[in-house]
């Protein structure tokens, strides 16, 4: 009953997405499932530490990452958290618990030279398909929304005539952005051959696919990396990566931290400071080019 009332409390009261609200319901499962094979019981809200350490131990054992395992024991941090609010228990099993430590993780950002190829060199065929690849990747870079922000976006949300788009970020916190004019322009030409497709399902989106539909996730990827191959050589090409550009180069031409922070829909400036890492690698190489003492 505790877990039932937990995932209705993140959906209702949190506000969490359907996406987000499954990983946690799967993390508690499995520590349950643990639980009842190891001890025979999967009654896990009164338990100790010694029993979430040792679900630790044998994820390790396992050969999953510390990185997972740290998102999986978020979930249960959650979960008694949310036992500790409604009083269901008086002590935190996990109130001293230290995360394992993880790789710091960098993502290398496309160069702006490469991204003027992926705009402004590469083809893109005049038709409905070709139109909708190029406004789908100028938008992930002049914005910074995420992917998930992106396929959601409805055809409300854009605002011509004050050139700015309004973005449901993570947790339905709604933000403003604004919208270059060259972009506007590349809408007007999508919205022209989206109106020419035979079919429209879900004609309130404004991403689709040719048939009509939404568009999904695995498509942006792909076309994400279908362009991308063609004018860059990095490992990466995904549509985070795009967002890790749009803020490194912002920062890299003297945005400030804090805008930048805005403008991603970030809660706190410690999720935009990983950005930061190549905007630092760029000063290095001004000042190096720029000090005398470097002459």
């Amino acid at each position: 009953m505790s877990v039932a009332a937990f995932i209705s409390y993140l959906a209702l009261e949190k506000n969490y997405s359907q996406h987000t609200v499954i990983a946690y319901q799967r993390d508690i499962a499995a520590f349950k499932a643990f639980c009842q094979e190891n001890y025979d019981n999967d009654k896990i809200d009164h338990i100790d530490y010694g029993s979430i350490r040792s679900w630790i131990v044998n994820m390790v054992n396992e050969g999953i990452s510390n990185r997972s395992i740290n998102r999986k024991i978020a979930s249960l941090k959650a979960y008694y958290k949310f036992l500790l609010k409604i009083e269901v228990i008086d002590v935190h099993p996990l109130a001293k618990h230290k995360a394992l430590k993880t790789a710091k993780k960098i993502e290398i950002p496309f160069s702006e030279p490469e991204m003027e190829k992926a705009l402004f060199e590469t083809p893109f065929e005049n038709d409905f398909e070709g139109v909708r690849n190029k406004l789908l990747i100028e938008l992930l870079y002049t914005t910074g929304i995420r992917r998930s922000e992106l396929i959601q976006l409805q055809i409300s949300d854009v605002n011509k005539t004050a050139q700015t788009l309004k973005v449901l970020g993570k947790r339905n916190k709604e933000r403003i952005l604004p919208l270059l004019r060259d972009t506007i322009a590349v809408f007007d030409a999508y919205f022209m051959l989206r109106g020419e497709l035979e079919i429209i399902r879900d004609s309130s989106y404004v991403f689709l696919s040719k048939s009509g539909n939404k568009m999904y996730a695995t498509l942006v990827y792909r076309i994400i990396n279908q362009y991308f191959s063609k004018v860059s050589s990095k490992t990466k090409k995904s549509p985070h990566i795009l967002r890790h550009t749009f803020a490194t180069h912002l920062l890299n031409n003297g945005a400030d931290l804090n805008s930048v922070k805005e403008l991603l829909g970030h809660a706190s400036l410690a999720s935009t400071q990983v950005y930061t890492h190549n905007s630092i690698a760029e000063l290095k190489r001004v000042h190096k080019n720029a000090h005398p003492r470097n002459k």
